[in-house]
């Protein structure tokens, strides 16, 4: 049960970041004046997280199969410390080229983001625990206490949960800033959310190699 739980909670955390497309989703709404418009972006943005954290984890789930799981536990790690001291030395944004865009455009953009921000590693080692020592599991839902890559259906699962999650808390989010807030909250929220980004990228390499 807790790593679904976790699943879900980072998939929270990641809607909350603007940098994963609520902003964006904001900002195209009071382009066109219209809180449906916020809404409507929402779902080539989850679609295009989902894409991104979809393939990141598929790229462990071959790695397993050829790498042993503590050389790979520890590149993962590695991965994620590194790219989180780069996010906290070098805190940018990549930038969209125009607020014209499509769903396609939309879902393009989303899935760039996720990457850049690495949403995708930071699941991983929710799936490398216990991968140095499987326990048996009927039906391939584990690896210990963690998540299996074994099972397509525990696979497409576990992005479900978390996309559900993540599309959840920006929706929730988004639609308070559009309605109450507005986007002058960012001046003082953005970086802040930004460095605590970057400090769990390298929390989260830290708990790749203790579990």
């Amino acid at each position: 049960m807790m790593p679904w739980l976790t699943l879900a909670l980072l998939g929270a955390y990641h809607g909350i970041n603007p940098g994963m497309g609520w902003l964006f989703a904001v900002a195209l709404g009071l382009q066109e004046k219209s809180s449906r418009a916020v809404r409507r972006a929402l779902v080539p943005i989850a679609l295009g997280h989902a894409a991104s954290i979809g393939l990141t984890v598929a790229l462990l789930g071959v790695g397993l199969a050829s790498v042993p799981a503590a050389a790979l536990r520890w590149l993962t790690a590695a991965a994620l410390v590194a790219f989180g001291v780069l996010k906290l030395v070098r805190p940018r944004h990549p930038r969209w080229v125009g607020m014209r865009v499509g769903f396609l455009d939309l879902t393009w953009w989303s899935f760039l983001m996720a990457t850049a921000h690495g949403a995708g590693l930071m699941l991983l080692p929710i799936f490398l625990i216990g991968a140095d020592n499987p326990a048996p599991c009927h039906g391939g839902c584990h690896n210990a206490a963690g998540l299996s890559l074994a099972s397509p259906l525990g696979y497409l699962a576990a992005v479900l949960v978390h996309t559900a999650a993540m599309m959840a808390s920006a929706a929730a989010v988004a639609l308070v800033v559009y309605h109450k807030l507005g986007v002058a909250i960012l001046r003082t929220a953005w970086f802040n959310l930004d460095r605590a980004w970057a400090v769990a990228l390298i929390v989260a390499g830290i708990i790749a190699v203790l579990l």
